[in-house]
């Protein structure tokens, strides 16, 4: 049974965000779902968002269009940048050309703005540091900061009453992150990982994310 505390889940069709929305549902909270089309070129995630939202029976479920020409980036359909093939093409420390600029602000901004109006107590996103992508939004220190900001820009962190960010698999790997799911009954075929689809959604097996998906399966 839900125990009726509202808390919105950024749900992104992928391994992370349905392991993470498995995992919030497990908490009997009464779940308020955000998926993102932002231009994606793996925009067979939102099919995946919408097939995990219906298996966890998620009854709130609502996706966000942000314009693409927002973007400049590998990982969006109006960039002519190529995808990287496999991990050895991206330095080490170096920001990759999948990043989206400021993608998970805007995405946490969107969700502080829809939790505190349907008075949910947390957002939880499904980011992790260790078997991350380099990108400067996933890191603890970005979340850190994020929650002083949401602190002092809503009404209710002024109160004294903040809504709380939550990042659970934030020091987790991939292997650790596919046994909770299994652990929660997840199926993970609804998810979809791959950075580079073809025409038919079928994953490229050799982007960074596919490679990490595989690595973490075995």
């Amino acid at each position: 049974m839900c125990n009726h505390e509202k808390v919105v889940v950024l749900l992104s069709g992928g391994l992370d965000s349905a392991t993470l929305a498995a995992f919030v549902k497990s908490k009997n909270y009464d779940l308020y779902a955000l998926t993102f089309n932002y231009g994606q070129r793996h925009f067979v995630e939102l099919e995946s968002a919408k097939a995990i939202g219906e298996y966890l029976n998620i009854q709130s479920h609502k996706f966000v269009d942000i314009p693409v020409e927002i973007f400049e980036s590998a990982l969006t359909m109006s960039s002519k940048t190529q995808i990287p093939k496999s991990r050895e093409n991206i330095s080490e420390g170096s920001v990759p050309v999948t990043y989206v600029p400021a993608r998970n602000l805007l995405f946490l901004s969107f969700a502080l703005a829809y939790a505190e109006s349907i008075e949910a107590s947390k957002i939880f996103i499904g980011a992790n540091s260790l078997d991350y992508s380099g990108y400067p939004d996933c890191r603890p220190d970005f979340f850190r900061s994020f929650q002083k900001t949401a602190d002092l820009g809503t009404k209710r962190g002024m109160e004294g009453k903040p809504i709380i960010v939550e990042v659970p698999l934030q020091d987790m790997n991939k292997s650790e992150i596919i046994k909770l799911g299994l652990s929660l009954g997840m199926d993970y075929s609804l998810t979809h990982s791959c950075y580079d689809p073809d025409e038919y959604g079928f994953a490229c097996g050799e982007c960074e994310s596919c490679v990490l998906r595989k690595k973490g399966f075995q």
